[in-house]
């Protein structure tokens, strides 16, 4: 893809009857129909994408398979069996794991104990895992004593992974498993999803990737709205017809809209050239001005979260200097931008402080404060019946809208993202990128972080690397290989480090 080396070529689906099926599947959460009567199966040896937009129901889906929800109708079926799944603990005892978009690891335990405590094995080694393959290439670079705290971020996914496979899985699904790894880690998981399949394994895998899907499953699912629009060999399919089994007839308009999008990235950066004489900010030699829009691309661990969480003022870099004031959208949007429990208003507050439209000294008009937080609901097209709703009654990608709205409130010199699509679909991630070159067309210095190198490439205008904590600039117009390469220290020696030049 794009002068990366291929993922692994898929393989037609096994003839083999299926590891899990899930028939008839209905769910509804209040008035909400999240499911509504889907068939789903996964037979050995193959990798099966569920793809659909947020809220279609797939999160959903397989949180019944894995016995985290009952479903109202319908019936699930493992290894020809019918079974009732009161729990996580009796689908993994079923050798069903799962792998959940957001981290579930105890972040002030080890990973030797986020295992142990996956796995149920405190009697047996504290953690300790069989070995092979698929095991010692996940293990590999993972210390076994680090506080899960102090992983990075692809760190985690690999621990979370880990745990999965750990309790002896041989069906696996996976909720967005890439939104956090950089384009080596990608393919690597894949080609190990790939060896977990050939050894008789099943895989459910949820992205909203669609090269992903055509690249690494056999087969693939669409949902929309709860109900399965496309079953079909991976094969017989392209990005657009995927898209339009996900949103219908808007998918042309979408695509079309995404062309024009990027192609709107020059004229915005012309829009804002009169303020591009204005520094906002400054990495070593390298210097950050007023309506840019400027991607960081990065292998996971090199320094870029400490480089973006500095920038936002929540810790130190060397060189750094930052010129007006700062609004960060965290890569975590639950356990870092939003408190899920508060109302949305009780989250726009929070996250603005003693904004005079409703700070009244010691006292808040939370009246005024509401109905600011409706019109932010309203301008930023967020899904919820009001602002007093809480923040976890929310999809993802409408909590993201929020987090988004509440830092672009704060009318930023600088506004400093990490993996701010991470998790979301097609149409909402692009909704996304259109409100941040509106930002940096408005004279707003954006500085985003993605470990979609694609995305990087799609939204900057300028693209900075990182290796080893060292920041350097691409040279312009520079091809994704050559970047790719870069993130990998390849010929470093070659390279000026921190000099700004192209």
């Amino acid at each position: 893809m794009n002068g990366e080396r291929e993922l692994p070529s898929p393989r037609p689906p096994a003839p083999n009857p299926p590891l899990l099926e899930l028939r008839g599947i209905q769910k509804s959460f209040g008035p909400v129909h999240a499911v509504r009567g889907v068939d789903f199966a996964l037979v050995p040896g193959e990798v099966h994408a569920l793809v659909g937009e947020n809220g279609a129901g797939k999160s959903t889906l397989m949180h019944i398979a894995y016995g985290m929800i009952g479903p109202d109708a319908g019936s699930v079926v493992v290894d020809g069996r019918l079974v009732s799944l009161g729990s996580p603990r009796d689908a993994r005892a079923l050798g069903i794991g799962m792998v959940h978009q957001h981290f579930t690891s105890i972040a002030g335990l080890t990973v030797r104990e986020n295992l142990a405590l996956g796995t149920g094995s405190w009697g047996l080694g504290a953690g300790e895992l069989p070995t092979g393959g698929v095991y010692e290439r996940l293990k590999a670079g993972l210390p076994r004593n680090a506080l899960a705290r102090d992983l990075t971020v692809g760190q985690r996914q690999r621990l979370e992974i880990l745990k999965a496979l750990a309790t002896g899985a041989t069906i696996l699904l996976l909720d967005e498993p890439t939104a956090v790894l950089a384009p080596p880690e990608v393919e690597e998981l894949y080609t190990l999803l790939r060896e977990f399949a050939a050894a008789g394994g099943a895989v459910a895998l949820i992205t909203h990737k669609l090269q992903e899907v055509l690249a690494a499953s056999d087969r693939v699912t669409v949902l929309r709205q709860g109900v399965v629009t496309l079953h079909s060999r991976t094969g017989e399919q392209n990005e657009r017809s995927l898209a339009e089994a996900m949103i219908g007839d808007e998918a042309t308009g979408s695509m079309k809209r995404a062309t024009g999008n990027r192609q709107q990235a020059t004229g915005s950066s012309e829009q804002a050239t009169g303020n591009k004489q204005q520094a906002t900010g400054r990495i070593g030699n390298i210097e950050l001005r007023a309506g840019e829009l400027v991607g960081v691309a990065a292998v996971e661990g090199n320094g870029q979260r400490e480089l973006l969480r500095a920038m936002a003022g929540l810790g130190s870099f060397p060189g750094l200097g930052v010129m007006g004031s700062v609004a960060f959208v965290p890569e975590d949007r639950t356990t870092e931008g939003l408190i899920s429990a508060m109302s949305l208003t009780e989250n726009v507050v929070l996250g603005l402080g003693d904004d005079p439209r409703w700070a009244r000294g010691a006292r808040l008009d939370w009246s005024a404060a509401r109905i600011r937080t409706a019109e932010l609901i309203d301008g930023f097209d967020v899904v919820a019946e009001g602002p007093d709703v809480p923040a976890s009654t929310l999809s993802g990608g409408n909590q993201q809208k929020i987090v988004l709205a509440r830092a672009l409130e704060r009318h930023p010199a600088l506004l400093v993202l990490e993996n701010p699509t991470r998790g979301l679909d097609v149409r909402t991630t692009s909704e996304m990128h259109r409100r941040l070159r509106e930002a940096a067309a408005s004279g707003v210095t954006v500085l985003v972080y993605s470990t979609d190198l694609d995305e990087v490439l799609e939204l900057a205008e300028r693209v900075l690397v990182m290796w080893k904590g060292e920041v350097r600039e691409t040279p312009k117009g520079a091809e994704r290989r050559l970047i790719g390469e870069m993130m990998l220290g390849v010929e470093q020696r070659q390279r000026s480090t921190v000099n700004g030049q192209r």
